[in-house]
């Protein structure tokens, strides 16, 4: 990726498939980062909608906005093919456990009793 490109609240948005104000929300939490121009706009590098579309991956799978940014921190801004792998494998293991319990809850629910104790068992 070419990181010298400076796109706006705006352009990320149409690039991401996002509101601005997810943007916004986005660099809040960190999952993005922004510079400011010399008239104080946010601008960003041309990374910023990729990672958009991975953190909205991510949130299908469970993670909070607060996990997707930790995964995130050690990403680096001219992240390649390597990195965007260790951090599918990590999303691929999370997913794996998510549904390995998901389908346990499932199995206990079709099980008949109450539904309380599966719920306790969630924690």
């Amino acid at each position: 990726m070419t990181h010298a490109i400076a796109l706006t609240v705006g352009d990320v948005a149409r690039a991401a498939g996002v509101a601005p104000s997810a943007v916004r929300f986005y660099e809040k939490h960190g999952v993005i980062t922004a510079t400011r121009d010399g008239g104080g706009r946010r601008v960003f590098d041309d990374s910023a909608s990729c990672r958009i579309k991975v953190a909205k991956l991510a949130q299908r799978v469970g993670l909070t906005v607060r996990e997707i940014a930790e995964l995130f921190a050690d990403l680096s801004p001219s992240a390649g093919t390597q990195e965007w792998g260790r951090m599918a494998a990590a999303l691929v293991d999370e997913s794996e456990r998510r549904l390995a319990d998901l389908r346990t809850s499932l199995a206990e629910m079709q099980a008949g009793g109450p539904l309380c104790g599966v719920v306790d068992r969630l924690g």
